[in-house]
């Protein structure tokens, strides 16, 4: 088979994970990332990037669930080899807690390692909290995950092009197939007005003692240890576009995290980073076509607005992208560009 010219527009972890699929599951293809940014200068490189997710309203559960599996055995195959210091994959235990109890069990529940309900002794602990949960997970740490998901991508035959992409009717020209993991930037490059910024601001906090994780069920509070430093956060500001630091969410992360856990004491920060999240209602993981001026067809796929929870579900939705490049090659062969 002639070889299949295939371009990733967007280099963060969904699209890094989306290319990597693609070069090392269809070998005819020559698959291609265009992006404008890469690694440390992607929205995903400041993610905590702990792995449990919520439920989106507009995704069978099924799948959903198909996702968040495929991504955590994924990583927690990484986790468990001879490469989880180079790619930035570690094991996490901790607890997530509430100050309501949740009505039912997660569904990611049974993916998770040893996940249970808190007993009324362990709760004593977080004074403010009512309910929590208990469970071992992984840590994927996409400052080292991106450069190594990079080698792993060109190892497969990938390139990598600086470049910023602004019309896909210009990339239908040159390529078979287009894969559109452009996380916010598909709000102007496809036009998609659900999607909005969600913006985050995290500290890294140098308290090596400090082990296990916490997290507050409301999504505002979590104490997340890594590698190097502790991810202290956060924020989660729907439509709030601003990259700057801001001092007043500095100090509420502090004094959150410190009433959270006051083994905190002592610590100090290390760093500061603010990002703005693809949000949107749920992901667009679909196909489209675009037709060429010259009347050929190629395939869009789009894997996009995973809101923060990217590194979560990112291999998972890749496998579905691949799924989708590979079902559009088979239906429709490329036609022969003039």
């Amino acid at each position: 088979m002639q070889s299949v010219k295939v371009v990733v527009v967007g280099s963060g972890v969904v699209g890094l994970s989306t290319a990597v699929c693609i070069a090392e599951n269809l070998p005819h293809c020559s698959v291609t990332v265009i992006s404008e940014r890469f690694s440390p200068d992607t929205t995903s490189d400041g993610a905590a990037g702990i792995l449990f997710a919520s439920q989106f309203p507009d995704i069978p559960l099924e799948r959903q669930c198909r996702w968040f599996k495929e991504s955590f055995d994924h990583l927690l195959a990484i986790a468990q080899s001879s490469e989880c210091g180079e790619a930035g994959v570690i094991l996490s235990s901790g607890c997530q807690v509430f100050k309501e109890g949740p009505a039912e069990r997660p569904f990611w529940a049974d993916y998770v390692l040893g996940f249970c309900i808190l007993s009324e002794r362990e709760m004593k602990r977080f004074p403010d909290h009512k309910f929590g949960q208990a469970f071992t997970t992984v840590k994927c740490e996409c400052i080292t995950y991106l450069p190594w998901l990079e080698k792993r991508f060109r190892n497969a035959g990938g390139e990598l092009q600086h470049g910023k992409v602004s019309d896909l009717q210009h990339l239908a020209e040159t390529y078979d197939v287009i894969v559109n993991c452009s996380g916010l930037g598909a709000r102007s490059l496809v036009g998609d007005a659900k999607m909005y910024p969600i913006r985050g601001q995290i500290l890294k906090f140098h308290a090596p003692w400090v082990k296990n994780f916490i997290r507050d069920g409301d999504g505002h509070t979590y104490i997340y240890p890594g590698v190097n430093s502790v991810t202290l956060g956060g924020t989660r500001q729907a439509g709030d576009w601003r990259l700057d630091v801001d001092t007043g969410d500095r100090e509420g992360i502090l004094e959150r995290c410190f009433r959270m856990d006051p083994a905190l004491h002592g610590g100090q920060v290390v760093g500061e980073w603010v990002g703005l999240r693809p949000g949107r209602e749920s992901p667009r993981v679909e196909v489209e076509r675009l037709k060429t001026a010259e009347g050929r067809e190629v395939p869009l796929v789009h894997n996009y607005g995973h809101g923060g929870w990217g590194v979560t579900l990112a291999w998972g939705t890749a496998l579905d992208a691949l799924g989708l490049v590979r079902q559009s090659l088979q239906q429709h062969p490329p036609m022969a560009r003039l």
